[in-house]
C-alpha cells in the first residue's frame, strides 16, 4: 500500500483513498469539493504540539520526535492501521493543509504507518 502526503488542496492530486488528517479543517476548502472518504481527527497532532511546533521548519526535527510518542500512545493508530490493513485500496492519501510540504504531520505520519504496516 502506497501511503502519501498530499496538500488538499492540491489540483493534481492521484486517485486513491482520501482521508483528512489534520484536528482543524481546512481553511476554504468545502466538503464536496475535498471530496472525503474519511477525516481522521485522532491521529492528528495533540493542539498543544501542533500550536508549539507552528510549522517552524527548525523545530522539525523535535516535532517528529514528539508527534511520533503521541503517535505511539495513541489507541486510534491501531484502529487506523487495521482499517488500511483491511483495505483493497492500493494508494491512500494522507490529506493535510499546511503550506509546507516538506514539515508538516502527514509527512511524518506517512513514514510512521508505513513502518507499522510492514511489522
Amino acid at each position: 500500500m502506497e501511503l502519501l502526503p498530499v496538500r488538499i488542496y492540491a489540483h493534481d492530486a492521484p486517485a486513491g483513498l482520501r482521508v483528512l488528517i489534520d484536528r482543524v479543517w481546512p481553511r476554504g476548502v468545502s466538503k464536496e469539493k475535498a471530496a472525503l472518504d474519511a477525516w481522521d481527527k485522532t491521529v492528528a497532532p495533540s493542539t498543544e504540539l501542533r500550536k508549539w511546533f507552528g510549522h517552524d521548519p527548525e523545530k522539525f526535527s523535535e516535532f517528529t520526535q514528539r508527534y511520533r510518542a503521541e503517535l505511539d500512545a495513541n489507541p486510534a493508530v491501531e484502529a487506523l492501521v487495521a482499517k488500511l490493513k483491511a483495505s483493497d485500496e492500493k494508494r491512500v492519501l494522507l490529506l493535510y493543509g499546511a503550506k509546507d510540504t516538506q514539515h508538516n504531520n502527514a509527512v511524518v505520519l506517512s513514514d510512521y504507518l508505513s513502518e507499522r504496516l510492514a511489522q
